[in-house]
């Protein structure tokens, strides 16, 4: 258990601007003694970390999925483990490690839970927990203002994704795969770190955040229809049985396509192709509860099944 923490909250995250006295009275009554910053843009948070550094020993970050993202580079370099508020939209890599968006009970995650190594997605050079992606899902960003989720919550990424699919033109991909190498039409690749995305969507059923994978899976062209009928698929993570689903996994992934094509890691644009993601193993500490692990036993379960 930690006794001095730095608690950045991202004021501009969906919850951001809510209550946190449960969450830091928690933590004061189990003598956790607690630095609060608050931010209005994530890429202010590395600097707080960086320079609060030498005087705690964890971070929290209290946001969504970009907040963290934004933090990624500054808690490894720093190597203090971190504590997670889920106070944003979709809430994917509280999600991945089963972390309650309660804030009493995220608490309870960072003051009794298991500290824990997971791996940190890289695609060049830009860090990532969750996923990256190109094609559909980066156009609709466009799609997604404040507003929209905040009105719809984690239902405005499928909305964004339907309402974009109309205008956005397939490309051709050359991807490598730890040496394997494949051309293939596409309208949408994720590369997966996490285990979860979009408000919920999941790279693969079997995708972990420690074990040292990438899992990628990229969608064949598809009209609207056909789009909604893969849906239950791409929430569940279970493609075996789609056709239009090309799947592989590896350590090292190369992407490159004939026009330029945006990435979008964790929500947000961070570079375009070529693209080359790679993984570094146990980059980050995290507190996470048992129920992380629970899960990951009912995985290897379904696996073995």
């Amino acid at each position: 258990m930690p006794k001095r923490a730095l608690l950045i909250v991202n004021r501009k995250s969906r919850n951001g601007a809510g209550d946190i006295n449960v969450f830091t009275e928690h933590l004061a009554s189990r003598a956790v003694e607690v630095l609060l910053r608050m931010t209005e843009r994530p890429d202010q948070i590395p600097a707080l970390i960086e320079r609060h550094a030498t005087d705690v020993d964890c971070v929290i970050i209290g946001g969504g999925d970009g907040s963290l993202n934004a933090a990624a580079g500054a808690l490894a370099a720093a190597r203090l483990p971190l504590g997670v508020l889920p106070l944003g939209t979709a809430n994917d890599l509280a999600r991945t490690l089963k972390i309650p968006v309660e804030p009493a009970e995220a608490g309870k995650v960072i003051t009794d839970g298991i500290l824990h190594r997971i791996d940190l997605g890289r695609v060049n050079d830009r860090f990532f927990f969750n996923v990256a992606h190109i094609g559909l899902g980066v156009r609709a960003r466009e799609h997604l203002s404040g507003d929209v989720k905040r009105r719809w919550g984690a239902l405005s990424y499928a909305r964004a994704l339907f309402r974009t699919l109309g205008s956005f033109r397939p490309f051709h991909a050359d991807i490598e795969c730890d040496g394997q190498t494949s051309r293939l039409p596409s309208i949408h690749i994720a590369v997966g770190n996490g285990r979860h995305y979009g408000g919920g969507m999941t790279v693969s059923e079997n995708a972990s955040i420690d074990d040292r994978l990438l899992f990628l899976y990229s969608i064949e062209p598809l009209g609207a229809w056909q789009l909604l009928k893969c849906l239950p698929a791409l929430r569940t993570g279970r493609f075996e049985e789609w056709h239009p689903v090309v799947i592989a996994q590896g350590r090292r992934i190369r992407i490159a396509t004939r026009r330029k094509l945006n990435v979008s890691a964790d929500g947000e644009v961070v570079s375009s192709t070529p693209a080359t993601f790679d993984l570094i193993p146990g980059a980050i500490s995290v507190f996470v509860p048992e129920a992380y692990f629970e899960s990951r036993k009912d995985m290897t379960n379904v696996a073995q099944g």
